[in-house]
């Protein structure tokens, strides 16, 4: 059975080409449809440049969402990278 699950961060830093990429390269190890929204804008987390497109900066709030079979552990993951990789600039 599908399932959905969703967490917030607020950035420590901005979300630039390293930490997107990190973030794409994670969200496609997982069979769930994964999105990350910021400033009223969603992208598809599978997609560096979907990402990027956000223009999230420091200070704002991003939120991971997550539908399918391994949904929770793509959010969960998904959220350690923005929290780690975003805190020294990426």
């Amino acid at each position: 059975m599908p399932a959905s699950f969703e967490q917030a961060i607020t950035l420590a830093g901005d979300l630039h080409a390293r930490p997107a990429g990190a973030l794409a390269v994670a969200a496609g190890r997982f069979a769930s449809a994964v999105s990350v929204s910021a400033g009223g804008r969603t992208a598809d987390a599978k997609s560096v440049l979907g990402v990027m497109g956000l223009g999230a900066a420091s200070g704002q709030h991003v939120t991971v969402t997550a539908h399918g079979p391994d949904a929770e552990e793509a959010v969960a993951a998904l959220i350690a990278i923005l929290s780690e990789a975003t805190k020294v600039g990426g």
